[in-house]
């Protein structure tokens, strides 16, 4: 899907493409990758290397083209096996033409053109843009690492009632999100402090990048103290775990000592030998009374040692 975006007074949308405008595509299918490559001449590369998941955080020139692609945070699915993670923006310039490109719909983007409406200032020019959509990017990790706390205190809270399964596979799946969150903001902040030197920045630029710089130290902390949060949270859970474990085999194995000097009375005096018990009325109940008592006697000291 192509948007045509007029970026002089605010965004106003536009019917078609005008010099300077601003082209947000979102989803692009094959024929509108081969329409924007044909009609600006785009390299070929640039569009799909925006298309790969796994594409770092950089720039690029060729032919008088510049391509910069910067990790956005990503939602998926809640029952995926990463929620949250990211995912490559692309944006692509050369004099008049400037075009964005996400193979992903994020709320991020959404937001973003919904917030410079708001503004009803526009862009003074591709550099400006670029910033602010680093600037929206941090704030939208700070936004996801926010709803991840919230799922981590949820995990922690039915893990303190009920150690399951389900809780810790959900704390191990964010666990890996925050560790695609912590690569990807490190990334954008290594692209950054290139960015400043390779574009033309002026004063407002420059303001704009210290507000950017601020929020993606903050979102890069604030990533850290959640991933060493986890850790931490994991490995006191595998400790309970094992802790639990070794409680029931104790105990398992103090009621199978237990049950093994009645066993062994009764084998004693069931044997087919002289043992003078073999003709005395009384012979059962003495085998089960001396039975007890051994039992008894064992429990008594298991308790005494703490191993029951």
């Amino acid at each position: 899907m192509k948007t045509y975006w007029n970026t002089t007074n605010g965004l106003t949308k536009l019917e078609e493409w005008q010099p300077n405008c601003w082209i947000q595509v979102t989803c692009p299918t094959e024929e509108d990758q081969r329409e924007l490559e044909k009609r600006f001449s785009i390299p070929d590369y640039f569009m799909s290397d925006v298309s790969d998941t796994d594409e770092r955080a950089r720039y690029e020139y060729d032919d008088g083209w510049m391509l910069i692609i910067l990790r956005i945070p990503y939602v998926k699915e809640i029952r995926s096996r990463t929620p949250y993670t990211t995912v490559p923006l692309g944006i692509i310039h050369k004099r008049d033409v400037t075009i964005t490109v996400c193979y992903y719909e994020t709320n991020m983007m959404i937001d973003f053109v919904s917030f410079q409406q708001k503004r009803g200032e526009g862009f003074t020019d591709y550099v400006d843009m670029t910033f602010r959509l680093f600037l929206s990017s941090s704030v939208w990790y700070l936004k996801r690492l926010k709803q991840i706390s919230s799922l981590i205190d949820k995990a922690k809270r039915n893990l303190d009632h009920e150690i399951n399964n389900e809780s810790l596979i959900g704390l191990s799946r964010l666990q890996d999100s925050l560790t695609y969150f912590i690569t990807s903001i490190r990334g954008n902040e290594n692209l950054l402090a290139k960015l400043k030197f390779k574009l033309q920045v002026d004063e407002l630029d420059a303001d704009l990048i210290e507000d950017v710089n601020i929020e993606m130290s903050q979102a890069r902390e604030t990533t850290n103290i959640y991933s060493d949060i986890l850790e931490s949270t994991m490995d006191t859970y595998s400790s309970i775990i094992n802790n639990n474990m070794n409680t029931v085999m104790r105990t398992l194995t103090s009621v199978s000592i237990l049950m093994m000097f009645p066993t062994l009375i009764a084998s004693l005096f069931g044997m087919n030998l002289i043992n003078g018990m073999e003709n005395n009325p009384v012979g059962f109940p003495v085998a089960m009374l001396i039975s007890v008592v051994v039992s008894v006697a064992i429990w008594w000291l298991f308790r005494h040692k703490r191993l029951i």
